[in-house]
């Protein structure tokens, strides 16, 4: 009899830590999730001010035609993989090119004194700039969320009862080419 509640007790025992590690684990999914919502409104608001800020400098730089036809191609193709429910791999790439292309036509903005003074420019300039940051704290969170989840995935026990309950590794929000890990040279003064 004593063996029946020993065995019992152990099942007791072993139950409750199935049941703890797969919450634990859904909490994980859940705010990685959360994380990846975050880097797509901050995207949204990136999005929604950039068309603002072509028209500002559309005016002033009518001979930059390439750097602005750039900018608007990086757009609209990280929209649509945004949209489109692209990979992670493919919206980081994707963001990517957009912030250089973005990084380009700030730079070539030095050559137009008359558009640095404006104020719509300025004030689009310091929302794009805040956009920019909100969007870097947002990969950071969502990278941490995906290393915290990744774990859970790959460190025993809970590496078993994630494979049991088909939670998996989660792909990183990074920089894969060497030129886009360095920031744009911008100079504003």
């Amino acid at each position: 009899m004593l063996a029946l509640w020993v065995i019992l007790g152990i099942l007791g025992v072993l139950i409750v830590m199935f049941i703890a590690i797969y919450n634990g684990l859904v909490r994980l999914r859940n705010q990685v999730k959360n994380a990846w919502a975050q880097i797509d409104v901050q995207l949204k608001r990136r999005y929604d001010l950039i068309p603002n800020l072509m028209d500002t400098v559309k005016g002033y730089m009518k001979h930059e035609r390439e750097t602005l036809e750039s900018v608007t191609n990086a757009r609209n193709l990280a929209q649509q993989l945004s949209s489109g429910g692209g990979s992670v791999g493919a919206r980081s790439k994707a963001e990517m090119e957009l912030s250089s292309a973005l990084g380009r036509l700030l730079a070539v903005v030095e050559n137009y004194p008359d558009l640095k003074a404006n104020q719509n420019f300025l004030a689009l300039q310091e929302e794009l700039t805040s956009t920019e940051n909100k969007i870097s704290f947002s990969r950071q969170f969502y990278n941490d969320s995906v290393l915290r989840l990744n774990n859970q995935t790959e460190m025993f026990p809970s590496n078993i009862i994630a494979s049991i309950t088909g939670f998996k590794a989660e792909e990183f929000f990074e920089v894969t080419a060497t030129e886009e890990r360095e920031a744009p040279k911008v100079n504003f003064t």
